[in-house]
């Protein structure tokens, strides 16, 4: 049961590969939004939060759409990346890690948030008045305290991009080796005569690494609730 074919073996291994580079390729990024929205005052925030937030709400495959119009060798960012960084990312496993990015973004920016909210503004204030400057404060006092919010959105954004299928399968279609991650694979193998096996081995890998990214998730979640209870 446990004896994979290289096939599924690829699927997996992609798999991986896909979900811990979107989830490192938008950490910056989500920092510096949940920052914003954490503690910034200026027009459009609530836009702001609402385009964040927006993966959650519109069909995946609509997602995918976008993404193929926008990043597709014929969009105007696909076109200008490909043209002048030699970047590609519709149908390659670099648009399938976009893909899931985006899809697990808004989870990352809420964990982070949330973890930005509960640090207690009177230590920040205190290292400024010791002569550190705003990014020192950040660094040495705002980052450690917010680092298990920041554990936990990147596990949260690891274990979405590990089971996103619609906007993938939309933006980069299903090519074996190349973008066929444990999703479209498990899919692939409902589709034909004799894949139940292999379906169920891929779907019984795909529960236990989300299961255990969303435990581990949990963890760092109630640490972050037990500093807001404690000040």
């Amino acid at each position: 049961m446990l004896d994979l074919t290289p096939d599924e073996w690829n699927a997996v291994r992609l798999s991986l590969k896909v979900g811990l580079w979107a989830m490192a390729g938008s950490l910056p990024l989500g920092i510096l939004i949940a920052l914003m929205l954490a503690r910034g005052k200026f027009w459009g925030k609530s836009l702001l939060n609402g385009v964040v937030h927006l993966p959650l709400v519109l069909p995946p495959v609509v997602t995918g759409y976008l993404l193929l119009l926008s990043f597709g060798r014929r969009g105007p960012i696909g076109a200008f990346l490909a043209e002048n960084f030699g970047i590609v990312f519709s149908f390659r496993w670099t648009g399938a890690a976009l893909a899931c990015a985006v899809m697990g973004f808004p989870l990352m920016v809420r964990a982070i948030r949330l973890s930005i909210e509960a640090v207690d503004r009177r230590l920040e204030r205190a290292a400024g008045t010791l002569g550190a400057s705003p990014a020192w404060v950040f660094a040495t006092v705002t980052l450690p305290l917010i680092l298990p919010g920041i554990v936990a959105g990147m596990i949260l954004s690891f274990a979405k991009a590990m089971g996103e299928f619609g906007a993938t399968i939309t933006f980069v279609s299903n090519i074996p080796g190349e973008t066929q991650t444990l999703p479209s694979a498990i899919y692939t193998f409902t589709q034909v005569p004799g894949g139940d096996a292999s379906a169920l081995r891929l779907t019984l890998i795909s529960i236990a690494i989300s299961m255990a990214a969303l435990v581990v998730s949990e963890m760092f979640a109630r640490k972050v609730g037990q500093r807001m209870v404690v000040e």
